[in-house]
């Protein structure tokens, strides 16, 4: 098997990854590279997580003062079973009665901060939670409208359902999912209308997550630490986020038609004509990297177009699912594969290839 992905976890209903503190830290710090001041008097909700395990908690707590937060909450989900080395619940409370499932909150204020500004990590103290901590709880959900952002890795399995949420409560945030996740019908159109767009630090590769000991190491890439840690590499991982960085708006370097056609290192692209769809009113695009700067019409890209995606240089006009009409009132059957709307090419025989899913973009200006 190859590396695993999020997808992966979600058909199995495996949701605990734990992030890295060096992800975090990348990622948080974009932000404040282009708004120093982007956390300053913030209430910041860290659902789904836990200190025990998790770096989030431990990441904003011990910038709590340097960030100038104005509180920071952070709740875990009761069925933590999952966590590595299993469920422990805090010495300092009182364990929940027997068979009852409770989350817990911790709490951080100005006035819990040292003089120095430091914050010992071991003396966080949690409360137990009236529920289990589940994100959709009227509890949590009251956390989630006191707070002005919620970053966390969420739940795999649920990530449409945490997106809704966190839409509905008109929050910052910067969540960890797959980025196919990008193409859920209740995703895209928040990239459409530049309400959602990927975070600066990932744009390839695969990372490393600490999972559960149950978790199965079936992934090629996994390994077991010295003190019997388990971590697995997952692909296709992105930070969704509608906090503001400065790489969505440094604009994608872009060659002319004719010097994409002399000079392109793609062999689909040099030496050959840009192809105009058969049943949809724009060319073919295969590579982001192959955009011409002098083509004013609309344009096919791949999904991956969104790494590269500056809201000030082009407009996302929608995807070949949804924009392409049937090819029977462009071609005789038999001549195109079936499977649904989507763009076709011209293979120059009188028959037709389907494309795979495409995003119709046009430049501004």
């Amino acid at each position: 098997m190859g590396n695993t992905d999020l997808g992966s976890a979600k058909a199995a209903k495996k949701d605990a990854f734990y992030t890295g503190w060096v992800e975090i830290e990348r990622e948080m710090n974009a932000y404040l590279e282009f708004d120093s001041d982007v956390f300053r008097g913030r209430t910041i909700l860290l659902p789904c997580d836990d200190p025990e395990w998790s770096n989030f908690t431990k990441f904003f707590a011990l910038h709590f003062a340097d960030f100038g937060l104005k509180k920071l909450i952070s709740t875990s989900y009761a069925h933590d079973d999952n966590a590595p080395g299993g469920y422990e619940p805090p010495s300092l409370f009182d364990d929940p009665a027997e068979g009852e499932q409770r989350g817990r909150v911790f709490t951080l204020l100005p006035e819990d901060v040292s003089g120095d500004g430091r914050v010992d990590i071991d003396d966080l103290t949690w409360e137990y939670l009236e529920g289990d901590g589940d994100f959709r709880s009227a509890e949590v959900t009251a956390l989630r409208d006191e707070a002005d952002m919620v970053i966390t890795n969420g739940p795999f399995s649920l990530f449409r359902e945490f997106m809704a949420w966190l839409v509905e409560g008109g929050v910052q945030f910067s969540i960890i999912g797959n980025m196919n996740a990008s193409k859920y019908k209740e995703v895209f159109p928040l990239f459409q209308q530049n309400r959602l767009w990927y975070g600066p630090s990932i744009s390839s590769g695969d990372r490393e997550f600490r999972v559960p000991d149950s978790y199965p190491l079936e992934a090629a890439g996994f390994r077991v630490d010295d003190e019997g840690n388990k971590f697995i590499r997952v692909k296709g991982v992105r930070w969704f986020t509608n906090i503001d960085h400065g790489r969505r708006h440094e604009p994608l370097q872009l060659m002319t038609m004719a010097d994409n056609i002399k000079f392109s290192r793609h062999k689909e692209v040099r030496g050959r004509e840009y192809q105009t769809y058969a049943n949809f009113d724009a060319i073919e695009i295969p590579y982001s990297d192959a955009i011409p700067s002098d083509y004013e019409g609309v344009m096919g890209v791949p999904i991956s177009f969104l790494d590269k995606y500056s809201p000030d240089q082009f407009e996302i006009l929608g995807t070949s699912l949804e924009l392409a009409p049937s090819m029977e009132g462009f071609a005789e059957k038999g001549t195109y594969p079936t499977g649904g709307p989507n763009f076709y090419l011209p293979n120059g025989d009188g028959t037709y290839r389907r494309t795979y899913e495409r995003l119709a973009i046009r430049k501004k200006g």
